[in-house]
């Protein structure tokens, strides 16, 4: 069962060398506390999956253009300058992936797939070192799961247990990456008592989730 704990709690799971991922689309579903304690923590050496690079002055893109990083896997970039210059200079691998390919490969690694074909890329450097399954005269690249040491997610309601409601446009990527990452934290703007959540509501079960942080 999930644990409601205070975001200082997590020290002793953040490690250097982690991958970490991280829900939301720009500001959208992000779960600024956690990455605001995530900048205090200065861990080393990072991995990060993240749908986008956020802007360079606040919230995932101020983490990100700032923490101690070795790669992103990433589906753009463009609205954070300050990790443009990053990738730009080599002081950060950048792996570009299509957007909507990278969200069915963290699907498939919550799935229990192995990967998922595709022919976005194909004809393209993006085809560059993958392999490529012929299927019906027609070529796939073969897009492996991708999965991460901690998920970060953000969600509306909670109840005590880690059953959780996204709200509206939030439901973008945290559903996905929370059946993704080895353990996950659920930052959320409500804790409700058990039983007090509509059932018929719930969009992530609490077999999904480790830990609740209540969103300041």
């Amino acid at each position: 069962m999930s644990k409601v704990i205070e975001v200082e709690k997590l020290k002793d799971i953040f490690k250097d060398q982690m991958r970490i991922m991280i829900g939301g689309f720009l500001d959208c579903g992000t779960p600024e506390t956690v990455l605001d304690y995530l900048n205090f923590l200065k861990l080393k050496n990072l991995t990060i999956i993240v749908n986008d690079a956020g802007y360079n002055y606040k919230s995932k893109g101020k983490f990100l253009a700032e923490a101690d990083i070795d790669k992103i896997i990433t589906s753009h970039i463009g609205t954070n300058p300050d990790v443009g210059k990053r990738m730009t200079s080599n002081e950060v691998e950048v792996e570009l992936i299509p957007q909507g390919t990278l969200v069915e490969q963290i699907r498939s690694k919550g799935a229990g797939l192995g990967g998922v074909l595709t022919p976005t890329g194909i004809g393209t450097i993006a085809q560059e070192g993958k392999k490529i399954i012929n299927i019906e005269d027609k070529d796939y690249i073969l897009a492996t799961p991708i999965g991460a040491d901690v998920a970060l997610i953000k969600a509306w309601k909670s109840d005590k247990s880690g059953n959780l409601i996204y709200r509206h446009a939030a439901k973008n990527f945290n559903p996905i990456m929370a059946m993704a990452g080895d353990t996950v934290i659920a930052e959320v703007e409500e804790i409700h008592k058990n039983g007090e959540l509509d059932n018929n509501n719930i969009m992530t079960s609490n077999i999904f989730i480790d830990y609740i942080i209540q969103s300041k």
